[in-house]
Formats: C-alpha cells, structure tokens, sequence
C-alpha cells in the first residue's frame, strides 16, 4: 500500500512521529553547538520544546493510541498484546518522564553549569526510550493494524487522529491552530540550518 493510500490515522501518526524525532535529534546538537561557540543556551526555545511534547505527543498522540487503536488490534491479533503492554507501559510513564525533563532543564536554568549534564543525560535517555518507541509503533504495530483493521475501524480512526492539529506537523489544507502558531514558531526559530526541520506526511 502506497503512502497515498495509506489510511489518515497512519498518516497523522508517522507525520506526528516525524516531527517528534526530528526535534528530539536537533536539540542536542543545538546545545553542542551553543556550548562549543560560548554561547548562552536558550531557555526560553528549549522550555517551548518540552511544553510542546507534553502538550501533543504525551497527552493527545499517545492517549489516542492507547484509547482508541490498540484496543482494537489486541482483540484481532493476540499475538501483538506483549507488544501493546509494552507500548501502553511507555504511554503510562511518559507524562511522568517530561515533567523529570522539565524540572532538571528548570534546575539547569536557575542553578547554572553544574545543573547541565544531568538534563543532558535525561535527555539522552529520553530521546533513546522514545526513538525505540516510535520505531516498534511503525514496524510492529502500524503494519499490522493496515492488514487487519476494518473501513469501520479506520473511519472512526482517521476522525480521531484527523481532529488535533499538531503545531509541528501540520496536514496540507489545515492551518496550525492560531493559539499554537507562536509556538511552532519559536521552536522552529530555535532549529535553523544546519539542523534542518521538515517533517512531512507521509
């Protein structure tokens, strides 16, 4: 099946995961590149970072995930559950795991250099869990739920994933919500060349 017909809620998901990566990549170089040059970090672009992956990924992306389209493919494939749990596991720790993220780069922020290796490493950790998720989501699990799923299934889908707009993966024909544009802009105000941004549907 081509991208082109590939159901929206695949679509919203990869595009969403897209996004995702190619923030979570950049931010560590970005801070490479600042602390290299003798460069004050930007506070104010990183905390915009994470509020955006609370904000979006954590608590829409995931919740549609765990509420909507995992429960139908455990009922049509038993051999997937394992998986599931897993994934639901990660879902389940990761709002717990920005606020982590956030406090240590608040502590960076007010408590100077000797605070930055420890958000360096969460973030390490952080980005390495949530790569490996997003990975298993679109190998194990996204394949499986286009073979098995029903038009019923990905009719009430597609309005789910459809119905959100996330600022840094916006759907041709669909405007970011005006409340979040200042957002997309300022993390992508923090991510120029060479770091690259353009996460598409695919």
């Amino acid at each position: 099946m081509s991208s082109l017909t590939m159901p929206l809620a695949v679509r919203v998901i990869r595009a969403e995961h897209d996004a995702l990566a190619a923030m979570l990549r950049t931010v560590p170089l970005l801070l490479r590149a600042q602390h290299e040059a003798g460069s004050a970090p930007d506070f104010g672009a990183l905390r915009a970072m994470l509020f955006y992956v609370d904000e979006f990924p954590e608590r829409l992306h995931h919740t549609k995930e765990s509420q909507l389209l995992f429960p139908r493919l455990r009922a049509l494939a038993p051999e997937l559950r394992g998986v599931l749990d897993d994934l639901d596991g990660d879902h389940a720790q990761g709002e717990l795991a920005i606020r982590e993220l956030q406090h240590s780069l608040l502590a960076w922020e007010q408590m100077g250099e000797p605070r930055r290796e420890k958000f360096e490493q969460q973030l390490k950790v952080y980005t390495a869990r949530y790569l490996r998720h997003m990975k298993r989501e679109e190998t194990e699990v996204l394949p499986r739920a286009v073979a098995l799923l029903s038009p019923d299934d990905w009719a009430d889908l597609d309005e789910a994933f459809g119905s959100h707009q996330d600022p840094l993966a916006p759907r041709p024909g669909h405007p970011v919500d005006e409340a979040y544009a200042p957002l997309r802009q300022r993390i992508l105000a923090a991510l120029p060349a060479p770091f690259g941004w353009g996460p598409a549907l695919r």
